[in-house]
């Protein structure tokens, strides 16, 4: 059986766009905060989100990890 709520990570290079898909209903509205795009439902549930300027607030977010003594590395895909 598919599990159609299983979300879908994406990058677009030329825009330095991440887009994380979180479920595939239908769009309503959209609220920006900064360079992050939160689109939702009708109901205010989360659908897509999409950062902008991604390479570099993923460089800040590591920057901020690193600096709080956490790792950064591959997800463990295997347990």
């Amino acid at each position: 059986m598919r599990n159609k709520n299983r979300a879908k990570i994406s990058y677009e290079s030329e825009a330095d766009v991440l887009t994380w898909e979180i479920t595939d209903k239908p769009i309503d509205y959209a609220k920006e905060i900064g360079n992050v795009v939160v689109h939702f439902t009708e109901n205010n549930i989360p659908v897509l989100i999409e950062i902008l300027e991604a390479s570099k607030f993923l460089a800040e977010a590591r920057s901020l990890v690193k600096a709080n003594g956490a790792r950064i590395g591959r997800p463990c895909l295997e347990r």
